[in-house]
């Protein structure tokens, strides 16, 4: 037996999201037919809405905000003299949890991979480099996934800053080789961060 076309739609879409495979998405479509109440799915859509529509990249770090500069740069305490490098910005909102870390952050959207197409255009660089020349920043702390694209950013960044006068450290990974930052606890990041070391 098949599903009704109306249902089948709203699978697909479910089946969209990271880690949802078929059955799951089942059950999320099977719960918000029958269990929601039309309010809460109007609530669900309109949040969806709003994010989307509100939701943009900093002009600064390229850190998720809702406004045109993130809290982040915006707040006066944060130490100006270092900027953490990382790839996404869930890593940003990983690294904020463990609660050691109080410097700005640099967020590329991503890691090269030449088999991928993702090169060093592809990648926020520029106004990495753009942030360095105008900004007193003493350290920029290398924090790319151990993978071998983190590593292969990692090293090209270190490349490039080498005629600059700015310290370039790497993140002490206590974090496993192969995986990415988001799903570290705080403490194996509080510990990654401690143990940076020169790079």
């Amino acid at each position: 037996m098949q599903y009704p076309k109306a249902l089948e739609d709203l699978i697909s879409e479910f089946m969209k999201y990271p880690g949802v495979g078929r059955k799951t998405a089942e059950r999320y479509a099977m719960f918000s037919v029958i269990d929601l109440k039309n309010e809460s799915i109007n609530d669900f859509s309109q949040a969806l809405i709003s994010a989307k529509e509100k939701i943009r990249p900093c002009n600064i770090c390229h850190h998720l905000t809702d406004k045109e500069t993130c809290d982040i740069c915006s707040d006066g305490t944060r130490d100006n003299s270092k900027i953490m490098v990382l790839e996404t910005t869930k890593d940003v909102f990983s690294i904020e949890k463990s609660g050691t870390y109080r410097g700005l952050y640099h967020v590329l959207n991503g890691a090269l991979s030449p088999l991928n197409g993702i090169g060093p255009n592809e990648l926020n660089l520029v106004s990495l480099w753009k942030r360095l020349e105008k900004d007193d920043v003493k350290e920029v702390i290398l924090a790319t996934s151990a993978t071998q694209e983190g590593e292969a950013t990692a090293q090209y960044i270190k490349r490039v800053l080498r005629e600059v006068e700015v310290l370039v450290t790497r993140i002490g990974y206590g974090v496993p080789v192969g995986s990415n930052l988001e799903y570290a606890d705080d403490q194996t990041l509080n510990k990654a961060i401690e143990n940076r070391r020169v790079f």
